[in-house]
């Protein structure tokens, strides 16, 4: 853990995915600890497996966290989480933050795979994920976002996904939901009264010549191709359960 202050915690962790040359991937850098803590689980094939294991609550208010994974070319890594992240309200005043940065190198995979993230009463979380992909690089990412545990109002969640690939940027989006959020987050148009949103990003060169074509998916999901080879699901669901019954049912279409 890099350190608490008066205004929250520091924390950082870091991983280097790489091919160790015989058709596995080794981890040369897997360096987290506090809330942050990163443990490798056993795996199959040539991939490595990840998975953060929050060892504090948080992030709380004034917080900042920051997680970077690089996997090298020709490495395949598959990062999950062991349970949900829950941003609550803290001691110390001011916006927590929660930055992400995923660095996929030309042929290399990385499936992002963590828990949800649950905005409880009262809190206020700037969550920031950017992924920067190489030509041949391949990804899913996966984020969900839950408004509030069970019976109570969301807090404020402000939450923004970019995607690069080949120094193009893809997808660059924003959401901002709860108390303090410009208004119509929870109208017709965006969450339409439910609780979970989610969205999946994949990434996969094939889809630069036959580009996913686009269609609604059910009442309250649709996928649409991206510029360049990617695709994204976005979808609603009145809460997690249904969030990712629905999420893992169309990255199963994907293929």
């Amino acid at each position: 853990m890099d350190g608490v202050t008066a205004t929250g915690v520091r924390a950082s962790a870091r991983i280097v995915a790489r091919a160790d040359g015989r058709g596995a991937t080794v981890l040369p850098v897997l360096d987290g600890e506090g809330p942050l803590a990163l443990r490798r689980v056993r795996s199959a094939g040539t991939e490595a497996r990840v998975m953060v294991v929050g060892a504090m609550s948080g992030p709380l208010g004034g917080d900042r966290f920051t997680l970077a994974a690089r996997v090298e070319e020709g490495a395949r890594l598959h990062v999950g989480s062991a349970a949900a992240t829950i941003a609550l309200p803290g001691q110390a005043k001011g916006e927590a933050r929660y930055d992400v940065t995923l660095d996929v190198a030309d042929g290399a995979e990385l499936h992002w795979l963590p828990e949800q993230l649950i905005s409880a009463d009262g809190s206020d979380l700037h969550v920031a994920t950017r992924a920067e992909l190489g030509a041949g690089a391949r990804l899913v990412l996966r984020e969900e976002q839950v408004l509030g545990r069970v019976g109570e109002p969301s807090g404020r969640l402000t939450s923004r996904l970019t995607v690069r690939v080949a120094g193009r940027t893809v997808l660059d989006q924003e959401l901002a939901c709860g108390p303090g959020a410009p208004g119509g987050w929870d109208g017709p148009a965006v969450l339409s009264g439910h609780r979970a949103v989610g969205q999946l990003v994949v990434v996969r060169p094939e889809f630069e010549a036959h580009p996913v074509p686009a269609r609604v998916l059910g009442e309250y999901a649709a996928l649409v191709p991206l510029t360049g080879p990617a695709a994204l699901v976005s979808a609603v669901a009145p809460d997690a359960l249904r969030l990712r019954r629905l999420l893992d049912e169309l990255l199963a279409q994907l293929g």
